[in-house]
């Protein structure tokens, strides 16, 4: 993990953070993801259908794999003296390929700009959602935080 003070921040612009951990997808996981936004395709929650389907097993929700880069992010990257962490948006966002039940992912990470912001600093990143063995990216994303003093 990166840790950085406030103050260092405006030097960080094109800086690689590295891959973090490898984190598994499960079955428990996908369901919990589709109740909690009412999406039940049986793609995503029905594996013995899904065994038959175009993927062959179960897949993540594309924006189940969007969600989990923001604690892949956190364990990757942090800013000391702070007082406020907020996820401020997406500026680009695709899923090249799906993520099976029981894949792992990582997140790789670099800091595209840093810019500063009323009370704090916004950091935009060009982030990759990267499947163990996979030739594609889950998820490719350009994820903006703020950090506020």
């Amino acid at each position: 993990m990166t840790t950085v003070a406030f103050d260092d921040l405006a030097g960080l612009a094109g800086t690689s953070l590295g891959s973090g951990e490898w984190l598994e997808v499960t079955q428990k996981r996908i369901d919990l993801f589709a109740d909690a936004t009412d999406d039940h395709q049986w793609i995503h929650v029905d594996p013995e259908r899904a065994r038959s389907g175009p993927f062959g097993a179960p897949i993540a929700h594309g924006f189940l794999t969007l969600s989990l880069v923001i604690p892949l992010w956190t364990a990757l990257f942090d800013v000391s003296g702070v007082s406020t962490k907020v996820n401020y948006g997406v500026n680009r966002v695709r899923f090249p390929a799906p993520v099976p039940v029981g894949a792992r992912i990582r997140l790789s990470g670099t800091v595209l700009s840093v810019t500063p912001v009323d009370g704090g600093a916004q950091i935009t990143a060009d982030v990759v959602v990267e499947i163990e063995g996979g030739t594609k990216p889950a998820c490719v994303a350009q994820p903006v935080f703020r950090f506020y003093r």
